[in-house]
């Protein structure tokens, strides 16, 4: 995502991880490749390929089949950190590890909640990891009441690096997109885009993650989320997590958003 909105130069984003000596491990080495991202794997053969199987529905569903390598002085070498939220599930101590290190050295930390469970089943994980969080984004549904409330509950979580004001972005699928800075909560329209344009809706909250992209280059806020949506816009037009050629300026289509 980030090598595909900034173009150049490549392989700017680092993705590590353990695969197996399986067909499946293949194509996720040829696919990085081809993105230009900077991969570094551990490939062993005593377990497969992690996979996941997308239903491309109105309503998607997603199957997962989960079957590290010692890439700390990567970590060390990054200055924004994205993890998505599955990952509290498997291995807290390296979370804590991680959120632990990006507080002590000022560095951003970035968390999307992917699935509504995750907070169920796995709270307590999840709020040793709140803690260190610097951006978050969750998907909500459409139907909960007052997100601005709810936006100021969560930014009143308790946070261990004060030399950063924690951001809270909520999507709402369809519905406005409301983030919270500080104490200010800031509605965003969505941008349209009629029914038939959309493809498959897998990957639209990764896609939004792009905003920590335009985090690392120091942009506003406001654009940051701005881009994150942008980003979310296209990917639903188009089949599996790909992207077109080039990226192009949206700035323009963007409705205004509002400040409660």
């Amino acid at each position: 995502m980030p090598t595909w909105m900034i173009q150049k130069p490549n392989k700017v984003a680092t993705f590590c991880g353990c695969i197996g000596t399986d067909h499946f491990g293949e194509i996720l080495k040829q696919k990085a490749e081809e993105a230009h991202v900077d991969a570094h794997y551990c490939q062993q053969t005593q377990e497969p390929t992690g996979t996941c199987a997308a239903c491309m529905t109105g309503d998607r569903s997603l199957v997962y089949g989960l079957s590290v390598h010692d890439n700390w002085e990567l970590a060390e070498n990054a200055k924004v950190y994205y993890i998505a939220s599955f990952f509290l599930t498997v291995s807290s101590e390296s979370n804590l590890k991680l959120v632990k290190h990006t507080s002590e050295n000022n560095k951003i930390f970035g968390l999307n909640l992917l699935a509504a469970f995750i907070s169920q089943f796995f709270k307590e994980a999840m709020m040793k990891v709140m803690l260190y969080v610097d951006i978050y984004n969750h998907i909500l549904s459409p139907q909960m009441d007052d997100i601005a409330e709810i936006s100021w509950r969560a930014q009143s979580l308790p946070k261990v690096n004060k030399k950063r004001q924690r951001v809270l972005v909520f999507t709402q699928g369809k519905d406005d997109i409301v983030a919270t800075i500080g104490e200010k909560v800031t509605v965003f329209p969505i941008l349209d885009i009629d029914q038939s344009n959309i493809v498959d809706t897998n990957g639209e909250g990764d896609a939004f993650a792009f905003c920590l992209e335009l985090v690392l280059q120091e942009r506003p806020m406001e654009e940051c989320v701005r881009g994150g949506h942008y980003a979310a816009n296209d990917i639903v037009r188009r089949a599996g997590f790909t992207f077109p050629e080039t990226s192009i300026d949206a700035s323009d289509h963007y409705p205004p958003s509002t400040v409660l």
